[in-house]
């Protein structure tokens, strides 16, 4: 208790202990002491000490307040109302006094904490799409353009969406290309996003026309191969789809990709889910050929897997990398960049 409270509970008259001696002016003078004693509080703390001495067990207004089962009807009725009013008196203090207590406090807490507002806001850099992601929305706006839907599935693939269904069986050579990431003899992580044609064929019926970006892994590293790259896969599945129809629509995307003309030559090739199948190159300023995706017919063995009557229907499918081509169309020469979030390097795009 500071000083000022002690001085000031000193000043409290020293009432009788006996109810029936204390007069109308003793309880005034009591209530003025005590209202001297609550607003010399300093603190939330010093108030609670006030308000048990001044309302707690061992109070006088306490042993008052037991004395009046002893008195007759109309001592208890008048001394009862005079208590009371001392009671609502204090009461009405303490609450006031804290309330008091408590907005000095939030004021000293927020002048401590204020902000000033008139200083320079920290520098904030507006973010970039990072060059991949921008590849990926450049290729997707062509072909969402011709047609195509934009489908997905699931990274963590089973062995037989990835390779079975694709034609390609548990001792086909073609599985060694693929350097894959097993994680049991049934599950992996995917190395292209053709299960997702797959599923799609699976789950519905021809006219099918989709396309399928997204992450792919392989167990390679250096400056052309990542462990985790993005791939673009294509599929048409139609009564009519034709090699020419996939020409005419590479060609039209390598132009519309690169914004310009391009000499463009499709090489046999071979892949075991696509028969004929097809290396797409196109001709470098510098007079060399660039290998930038395969293509091909869909294999009628991969339609028939799908419930697809390969008799009925035929289809094309095409694929690339998404690294691949945004390191041609920015001019990068290490694929190793994209993922190494050098601030530097990403502030060249946006």
């Amino acid at each position: 208790m500071s000083q000022l409270a002690a001085d000031v509970s000193a000043d409290l008259p020293k009432l009788s202990e006996t109810l029936t001696e204390v007069t109308g002016a003793h309880f005034d003078e009591f209530i003025a002491a005590a209202r001297r004693l609550i607003t010399s509080a300093q603190s939330l703390q010093e108030l609670q000490q006030q308000r048990v001495s001044l309302t707690g067990k061992k109070s006088a207004l306490t042993g008052w307040s037991k004395q009046l089962g002893r008195l007759d009807a109309d001592d208890k009725k008048a001394f009862g109302a005079k208590l009371h009013e001392v009671r609502s008196s204090i009461q009405e203090a303490l609450t006031a006094q804290q309330q008091a207590l408590e907005a000095a406090a939030l004021q000293a807490k927020l002048d401590s904490e204020r902000i000033d507002i008139t200083l320079p806001p920290r520098g904030n850099e507006k973010g970039r799409l990072h060059p991949i992601t921008m590849t990926t929305q450049r290729m997707q706006q062509f072909f969402v353009q011709a047609g195509f839907n934009v489908a997905t599935g699931p990274e963590v693939e089973h062995d037989y969406y990835n390779f079975e269904a694709l034609n390609i069986p548990s001792h086909h050579p073609a599985r060694a290309m693929h350097d894959t990431f097993y994680f049991d003899a049934h599950y992996l992580l995917r190395t292209h996003t053709s299960p997702v044609q797959i599923r799609t064929m699976e789950a519905g019926k021809p006219p099918i026309r989709i396309i399928c970006p997204g992450r792919v892994y392989r167990c390679d590293s250096d400056q052309t191969h990542s462990p985790m790259f993005h791939q673009l896969e294509g599929l048409m599945v139609t009564k009519s789809s034709t090699f020419a129809e996939l020409k005419g629509l590479i060609n039209e995307f390598l132009e519309a990709f690169f914004a310009k003309s391009l000499t463009v030559r499709f090489r046999p090739s071979f892949f075991p889910f696509t028969e004929p199948s097809a290396e797409v190159d196109i001709l470098a300023d510098n007079g060399k050929w660039l290998e930038v995706m395969g293509c091909g017919m869909v294999h009628p063995q991969v339609l028939k897997n799908c419930g697809i009557d390969p008799e009925e229907f035929t289809g094309f499918a095409f694929g690339m990398g998404i690294e691949r081509f945004a390191m041609l169309y920015y001019g990068i020469d290490d694929l190793r960049l994209f993922f190494q979030n050098d601030v530097r390097f990403l502030k060249q795009f946006g």
